[in-house]
Formats: C-alpha cells, sequence, structure tokens
C-alpha cells in the first residue's frame, strides 16, 4: 500500500477536527485547479506517455512546487513507472500523489514542532520583508498561546516602519498580552527592555517582531547579529525559534527570500501566510525541497484562528480530499 492510500484510509477512519476543515476551506483554490487538472490529465491520455509527462511538468510548475523540484520529481516518478511498469494514466493519478507526499515525508530531521522551552521563556524571533503578515501573524500566535494558558509577551523590535509598533500593541491589548515597545529607537535596546520585562514577569512565550528591510543584506545581516548577540545575553541559547514569514502568493519570490534570509541568519522555520488566497499551495512542497525548511505555521485565513501548526495529514486531506 502507497503513502496516499494509507491517507485515505486515516480519514476514513478519524473523525474531521475543527482543523482539518479549515485546512479543507483555506486550500479549496489549489484543490480545486491542481486535482481537477490532474483529473483532466488522466482522461485525456489513456495512457502514460512523452506527452503526458510534459503537460505534468507544466501543471505541477504552474502548481508553484519550484522548477528544481518539479525536474527531480519528473525524473523520480519515470523511474518508478518503468520500474512498476505503470501504463495507465488514471491509475498514475495516485502514484503521482504518492511520489509528491515522498517530498514532505522522507526527511525526518526537519521538524515542524515549535521547540517550546519547559524552563524559562520561549523566544520566537519573527522575520520577513515588509507586506508579508509579519506583525498580523505575530497577533494570531499570541491568539493562539493565549488560548493555551500561556503568559505572552509582544516585543516591537521593527522600530522604524510607520505604524508598526502601534499595531503591534493593538494586538497586544487584544489578545491581553504584556507589550514593549517604542517608535524610532534602536531594535536591540527594545528587544533588551523586552526580555528584561519578559524575565521579571514569568513569561512562556517572547515573540519578536524585526523590520524588514531586505535590500540591503549587509545591514539587515548586522542588525540581526546584533538582536542575537543581545537575546543570547540575557537568555542564554535564545532565540529558540527564528521564523521567516513568507507571503505564499508571491509564489516562487517567496522561495528568493527564503534563500536570502537563510544566508542572512539562523532560520529554524517558515510561516507560510495568505495560503488560501492562492491556487499555488505547492509551495509548501518548494520550500521543503529547494531551501531545507520545515513550515512550522500555515495562515488559512483572515480570521485570528486560521493559522494553523503545519500538520502533514491536514495539509494532504485538504489538497486531495476529492480523490479520496
Amino acid at each position: 500500500m502507497g503513502l496516499f492510500n494509507k491517507f485515505k484510509e486515516i480519514f476514513k477512519s478519524k473523525e474531521i477536527k475543527e482543523d482539518v476543515e479549515v485546512y479543507d476551506k483555506g486550500l479549496s483554490k489549489t484543490r480545486k485547479e491542481f486535482v481537477n487538472e490532474l483529473s483532466i490529465l488522466g482522461h485525456k491520455y489513456t495512457k502514460v506517455s512523452d506527452d503526458y509527462f510534459d503537460e505534468l511538468e507544466s501543471l505541477l510548475i504552474k502548481a508553484d512546487i519550484g522548477v528544481k523540484t518539479v525536474m527531480d520529481f519528473i525524473t523520480q516518478l519515470k523511474k518508478r513507472v518503468k520500474s512498476e511498469n505503470i501504463t495507465d494514466a488514471e491509475y498514475l493519478k495516485e502514484v503521482i500523489v504518492d511520489e509528491l507526499l515522498l517530498i514532505y515525508v522522507k526527511d525526518d530531521s526537519l521538524t515542524d514542532k515549535i521547540n517550546i522551552q519547559s524552563d524559562g521563556p520561549t523566544v520566537i524571533l519573527m522575520v520577513g520583508v515588509n507586506g508579508v503578515g509579519k506583525t498580523t501573524t505575530i497577533g494570531k500566535l499570541a491568539n493562539k498561546y493565549k488560548k493555551e494558558g500561556k503568559k505572552v509577551l509582544l516585543v516591537a523590535a521593527d522600530t522604524f516602519r510607520a505604524g508598526a509598533v502601534p499595531q503591534l500593541e493593538l494586538w497586544a491589548k487584544r489578545t491581553d498580552s504584556l507589550f514593549v515597545g517604542k517608535e524610532n529607537a534602536d531594535p536591540a535596546s527594545v528587544i533588551y527592555d523586552g526580555l528584561e520585562l519578559g524575565v521579571k514577569e514569568k513569561a512562556d512565550i517572547i515573540l519578536i517582531d524585526t523590520a524588514g528591510r531586505l535590500q540591503n543584506k549587509v545591514n539587515l545581516m548586522k542588525e540581526l547579529e546584533k538582536i542575537n548577540k543581545v537575546i543570547g545575553k540575557i537568555i542564554p541559547g535564545a532565540p529558540h525559534e527564528t521564523l521567516l514569514i513568507i507571503d505564499a502568493t508571491t509564489g516562487q519570490n517567496g522561495i528568493s527570500q527564503a534563500q536570502s534570509f537563510k544566508e542572512i541568519t539562523n532560520i529554524t522555520g517558515i510561516v507560510l501566510t495568505k495560503l488560501d488566497g492562492t491556487a499555488k499551495g505547492g509551495i509548501v512542497l518548494a520550500i521543503k525541497e529547494e531551501v531545507e525548511l520545515p513550515v512550522k505555521f500555515i495562515g488559512l485565513g483572515e480570521g485570528i484562528d486560521d493559522l494553523k501548526p503545519f500538520d502533514i495529514e491536514d495539509y494532504i486531506y485538504g489538497l486531495f480530499k476529492d480523490m479520496m
């Protein structure tokens, strides 16, 4: 039994949770476009052929799985077709899904779980270019952790973008979180004050917003180095997570951002926002394969509860439920 059939059995036997329904709704655009076109391809070609593979390649690239990932995938798929003597194009549809799943689950070394500390505050540094939904994501994470009964502190270290500090302060009030921030102040100084308050108030989670100026890599690298030094001085071993926020609607530009930020600082995971607003949900696979970073949260709607921890089973269900 292949991976896809195993997942079919899982979803037949399990009760559909609230999170699964959010994935279902949030991935509907990708599912309608990708799965529908995959089905059309299966009906168009009764037998597997070079023309079939050419059209499949275009379909996968269109879904933003990434050119390199697609090329490697097609090569692997052709090997499997040959070794298993697969000729039926309709049956190949399930084999394709099987191989797509393997892209994500083949490497167990990348964890999608947040490194929550059992003793002292968990410090999560948030990075990303302006306009990707960084501040809103921090607010939604604060909401998530408050609902779990944790004491949350928001630190506004994006001190130069107009409106960034008051925007995060509003989220702090909305989620009943502690807040530290001052416009036009030195980011490292704000973080220093924030962490001192976090330790004093025994905060469980400290979420830090940062500036998103990727245009000047050298300056951004220096700023993040300084920030990391300050964090580690007050809370040894911190930050425990550095999450890069990527707007899913930007497609391959998001992959480029991930590669650039990875060169600048130690990224531990990705938060993929606005996935509900695109038909290119395949970017999750491209990030894993091309950037070698796990997706830790995905944004599946505008609601405060629509930011969900990434779950491969729920993601698969949201993408391929019409085939299950």
